[in-house]
This record gives structure tokens, sequence and C-alpha cells, in this order.
């Protein structure tokens, strides 16, 4: 019996990597965690000396940024390591990774809030409710995405009855996911130097390179994403020939590049952005449950 795709023994996608992966993160997320409270606290007392407008290292609670940004990286490989498996489950990785950047982003804003009267015209004070609201909206919007994927039709499979197919659609979603394991690895570890190269080469520029430490690596990964939607997408042509299976894809595509976009802008057209990208998806997948539907039923 062909093997599920992804839990092959020893592979950079087998359940005894993934296992690993999750111990080594939650490690360094938790010692990224008190080296950044101790690099505040070194900041506070006067032995570190930073630019004060660098709000990661003014408040204890901003610490909560970095290890949020190593579950980050955790939920990017499980996005991959359930790729060969669902693209259902795949995109709701996507949607979850983007609900986390905008938890993230609030720990970050945390920081800025000023508690006044003019909350409603101060910026930082806007952001933070935008991103509270969004938080609610993306949250909803995913569980329902999830439980609408869950429900299968029996009678109705996205690829043809034959098995050859399903092992050749299966093996070639593995063969990319395998590849994009070190891809993204070496992505991630370029972004990383280049932020932290413009960090510190010119002082003048690091609060504004702070600023923008929420683009940092994803802005990048979500347009490798876009990239890989699309090959799937023209991949699964030669396997399906369901309508509503290659408008889903499409429309899958469509929210991904939303997403994508979303990181282009910043304020309130950054959050319309996200949630358009997500809503868009869930109903994209509603159409696509009613097509499976009608087909069991009928047969057509």
């Amino acid at each position: 019996m062909y093997p599920a795709p992804g839990n092959q023994s020893g592979g950079l996608l087998s359940t005894a990597m993934r296992e690993r992966i999750e111990r080594v993160v939650l490690i360094i997320a938790i010692a990224s965690f008190l080296i950044h409270l101790l690099l505040i606290g070194l900041v506070q007392i006067g032995v570190v000396k930073l630019d004060s407008t660098i709000h990661l290292l003014n408040n204890p609670i901003s610490a909560l940024y970095t290890p949020f940004s190593f579950i980050l990286v955790y939920e990017v490989y499980l996005l991959i390591f359930y790729l060969p498996k669902s693209l259902s489950t795949y995109i709701n990785k996507q949607y979850e990774i983007i609900l986390l950047i905008i938890m993230r982003r609030l720990f970050k804003d945390l920081a800025n809030l000023e508690i006044t009267s003019d909350w409603f015209t101060l910026k930082y004070d806007l952001q933070f409710t935008y991103d509270l609201i969004t938080t609610l909206i993306l949250f909803f919007l995913i569980y329902l995405f999830s439980s609408l994927c869950r429900r299968r039709t029996p009678a109705v499979a996205a690829i043809h009855h034959t098995q050859d197919g399903t092992m050749t659609y299966g093996r070639i979603k593995n063969l990319i996911a395998t590849a994009l394991v070190p891809l993204v690895f070496v992505l991630a570890t370029v972004s990383l130097v280049h932020w932290l190269t413009d960090v510190f080469s010119s002082p003048t520029s690091a609060t504004s390179t702070f600023h923008g430490v929420n683009r940092v690596f994803f802005e990048e990964f979500f347009t490798l994403l876009v990239i890989v939607d699309v090959l799937l997408l023209l991949v699964s042509f030669f396997y399906t020939d369901y309508f509503h299976v290659i408008i889903r894809n499409s429309g899958f595509i469509i929210s991904t590049i939303l997403i994508r976009l979303s990181f282009n802008v910043e304020g309130l057209l950054n959050n319309v952005l996200v949630i358009s990208a997500v809503l868009f998806g869930l109903i994209i997948q509603v159409i696509y449950n009613k097509y499976e539907d009608r087909i069991a039923l009928t047969g057509e």
C-alpha cells in the first residue's frame, strides 16, 4: 500500500521529524523570551544603550513578540508538512499563519499604546483597535473554514478515481513539499541576515527597520506560496476535470495573493485585505461544498 505523503520514516516531512522540530522550537522560544526580557531589563537600568524609539525594547510585554516569531516558524513548517496530505488543510494553515502574524503585531504594538481620551485619533491606538477586531473576525472565519473542510462527501473525489492518479499526484505534492523545506530555511536565513544588517549598519535607519519587522521573511514567503499554489493548480489539470475543483484551487490562489498584498500596505487597508482574503477563501469553500453535495446526489 502506498504510504501517506509526508509520513515517510526519516524524511523531512515525517511525523518523527515534526515532533523533533516542535521540541526544538519550543525550547528556542522559551530561551528567546527570557533573553528578550533580560535585554529589556538591561536597557531599562541603563547597562545597554539603544534608541528609545525601538519599542520592542521598552516594554516587558513586547518580549512576547520574540517567542511568537519562533512559533510562527514552526507553523510555516506545519504548512509544508500538511501540503502533501490536504490542499484545504494547507490553505487553512496559511490563514492561521496570517492570524498569528497579526497577534504577534498586537504584542509589539502594546508598547506604543497611550491610554488617553484621544484613543481614536492616535495612530498606534487605532492600529491596535483594528488588529484586535481583525483577530476576532479571522479567528471565527478560520473556524468556519476548517469546519467546512472537515465535511467530506464520500461519493466525490477531487482526483480521478484511479489509484495511479492519486498516487502520482500525491508523489508530486510530496516532492514539492520536500523541496520547500530547505528552500524556506534558506529564505528565512537570508531574510534574517538582511534585516540584522540593516539594523546594525546604520543607527539612523534602525528605527524604520524595526517598524518593518513584521514583514521580515513572510513577505517573501507568501510570494513563494503564490508560486507553489499556481504550480499545484497546473499539475491538478492532469488528474481532474471537475470544474468546481479547478475554480476552488484558483480561488485559493487569489486568497493567497490578497494575503501577500497585505504586506505592502499599512493601517486599516492591511486589515481589510487580510479579512477579505480569508473571507474569499471561505466563500469559495462553501460553493465548492455545494457542488460536491449536488454531485453526491445526482452523480453529475
